[in-house]
């Protein structure tokens, strides 16, 4: 039989309805692509960066901006970034018939070509 829990215990939810919020992220590419035939690389990349945008934001609905899916294809379906900047912004769902009550919403961060001493940023909603 497996262990039952302890009636004292009890263990902190962490939910995602707190909050609406932005924050910065580099994500490693390299992880999602490696070892994947050429014609697979890209597709599995963009799911990867929804992967990763539902693991740190909490939210299973992910938008991809179409101007970070140009520029994960920038390269073509074989050569995706090893690495990109981008940001996620954590949103309410307006629509009245929506199953999340959030979603996120995922951004390019042009222009930043090296990755080093780069750290998870919050942007202050303004």
């Amino acid at each position: 039989m497996a262990p039952s829990q302890k009636q004292g215990s009890k263990k902190r939810v962490r939910t995602a309805l707190k909050d609406v919020v932005t924050r910065e992220y580099t994500v490693h590419l390299q992880k999602f692509v490696r070892d994947k035939q050429f014609k697979r690389r890209t597709p599995t990349a963009i799911k990867g960066i929804i992967l990763f945008a539902q693991r740190h934001m909490g939210t299973k609905d992910v938008r991809i901006d179409p101007k970070l899916n140009e520029a994960v294809w920038a390269k073509g379906v074989r050569y995706p970034p090893r690495r990109i900047r981008i940001r996620l912004e954590r949103k309410r769902n307006d629509d009245e018939d929506a199953k999340e009550k959030l979603y996120t919403y995922a951004t390019h961060v042009p222009g930043i070509t090296n990755f080093h001493g780069l750290e998870n940023e919050v942007i202050d909603a303004e």
